[in-house]
């Protein structure tokens, strides 16, 4: 990102078209609060239309995990095809609702995520929500890396005798050489980014339903539908589908709080909000339904059922159809790979310390912080260590889990711009000490309240209903109590002022 260096005295801000540029000072420029990366975009930066916010959301919700969560839904929930299927479909319509509207602060302000997390949780406290979401981001980062890096090792497999001789050494080399090229696309900026995924948008769509229609002919779609849910016999549908639902909401709650790491480079509001409605919904439906009938015709195609796309075609074992196929999914999964799961921790780190860790710096970090997740997996395939934990097992359990512990973050966000600031930030004052506080007691209130609550369900498996729908129950409960705190830490200012005078 580009933003001017010319020297003035003191930071100035202008609107124009219902946004706020910042044109910065000394007052800025010697603040170690501020850099160059994180410092908000010019106006002339943000040219991401709708569609670019469009195809940003196809690329990311085509991914190897989107393919899989039908599958999770039924095993792991006890839910029908069919109730997965509209599970998904109603969790990315109402997690449009916190996408949509933390991301309007980017847009008019310009401002990434942890910096926006400066106006709740104070200058120094924003680090903490902040790296929660980066630990996120890089575990995700982790697991997409798996996954590219299988790609990889399958695609050279098919060109190459030798290559296939090194067996899941392989998938290890696979797996560096996918991490390092999601790395390099993010430290050469946004506008790759931009590219990269307007480019890879509407092929992984116009593939996805190619697949969909040739997997149709190998099911009947009717028996699919018509099959029993997984759950004991008698127990509520209500319960599960709702902890389906939640579960879903969980799977983009992470996106849902450093949106404005993106919305910051789009044109308008209008952009961002129509943007998100065309991109996430039916995206996600239609790979989820892919994944469910691909997994259902797999003992059809391959005499055994398998539930990831990689091990699908690897196991078809045409080399044709590998070579292609491979070529598609590492494309899917980088697409989705550097937007969603590096971008977040690359700012989230930068934040620390904006002078002294530099973007390339931050996405080495990581890298490392990835590498380091899944380093247990990568030890296991190389014959390392033994042992019976799976990638799949992560995914669908601590990450999930994990996820649904920022609903508190989310509900203190909203509540705090739209409800407390009233869509107005001091942008200066967000990039210097002494406007907002270095520590806001009212967010960390608000946000450990509903996480503790969550976390002695998981620990001691009781208030069952408060963790089963975490992400509700939090954001709610989350912005309810920092609306609460906000308005007595206001009143008491107001008496100690009254007092004094």
């Amino acid at each position: 990102m580009s933003t001017s260096t010319s020297r003035q005295p003191v930071s100035t801000l202008i609107e124009r078209d219902g946004q706020v540029e910042l044109h910065p000072g000394d007052d800025l420029f010697d603040s170690p609060r501020y850099s160059l990366d994180l410092a908000p975009t010019r106006i002339s930066e943000r040219r991401w239309n709708t569609w670019h916010v469009a195809a940003l959301w196809t690329s990311m919700a085509i991914c190897v995990p989107t393919y899989t969560l039908g599958g999770v839904l039924t095993a792991y929930f006890g839910l029908s095809v069919f109730e997965a299927l509209m599970a998904i479909l109603l969790a990315n319509l109402i997690i449009l609702i916190p996408l949509t509207l933390n991301a309007v602060a980017g847009t008019r302000y310009g401002v990434p995520f942890p910096v926006l997390l400066r106006s709740s949780f104070g200058i120094t406290g924003s680090n903490v929500p902040a790296l929660i979401r980066a630990l996120v981001a890089c575990g995700w980062f982790g697991i997409q890396t798996m996954f590219g890096g299988m790609a990889i090792s399958l695609l050279f497999g098919a060109l190459s005798e030798s290559w296939r001789s090194l067996g899941s050494a392989g998938d290890v080399i696979g797996f560096v050489l996918f991490g390092a090229m999601n790395l390099y696309v993010v430290i050469r900026g946004f506008e790759s980014i931009k590219w990269l995924e307007t480019l890879s948008a509407p092929v992984l769509l116009l593939v996805s339903l190619a697949l969909l229609w040739w997997a149709l002919g190998k099911v009947s779609v009717a028996e699919l539908l018509a099959s029993p849910p997984t759950r004991p016999a008698g127990e509520s549908t209500v319960g599960h589908f709702l902890a389906g639902v939640t579960a879903m909401v969980g799977y983009w709650a992470t996106l849902s709080l450093n949106i404005p790491d993106f919305s910051r480079y789009v044109k308008s509001q209008r952009a961002q909000v129509v943007g998100q409605i065309l991109g996430l919904p039916l995206t996600m439906f239609v790979f989820a339904a892919l994944g469910v009938v691909m997994t259902a015709a797999s003992p059809t195609l391959v005499g055994y059922t398998v539930s990831d796309p990689v091990t699908l075609i690897g196991a078809i074992g045409e080399p044709w159809l590998v070579i292609v196929a491979m070529i598609l999914i590492v494309l899917a999964t980088l697409s989705t790979n550097t937007a969603a799961n590096v971008v977040s921790p690359t700012n989230d780190l930068q934040n620390l310390a904006p002078r002294l860790i530099s973007r390339s710096r931050a996405v080495m970090l990581t890298g490392l912080i990835g590498l380091l997740l899944m380093s247990h997996e990568l030890l296991k395939r190389l014959g390392v260590i033994v042992s019976d934990v799976s990638v799949e097992a992560i995914y669908s359990n601590w990450l999930l889990a994990y996820s649904s512990l920022l609903g508190p973050i989310a509900g203190v966000m909203v509540v705090d711009y739209f409800v407390v600031r009233r869509q107005r930030l001091d942008v200066i004052g967000l990039y210097r000490d002494g406007v907002y506080p270095a520590w806001n007691a009212a967010g960390f209130i608000a946000f450990c309240i509903p996480a503790g609550l969550s976390l002695i369900a998981i620990i001691t498996g009781r208030l069952g209903w408060f963790y089963d729908y975490g992400w509700f129950t939090g954001s709610i409960s989350g912005g309810l109590l920092y609306w609460v705190c906000d308005k007595v830490s206001r009143r008491r200012a107001v008496s100690g002022l009254a007092s004094n005078a």
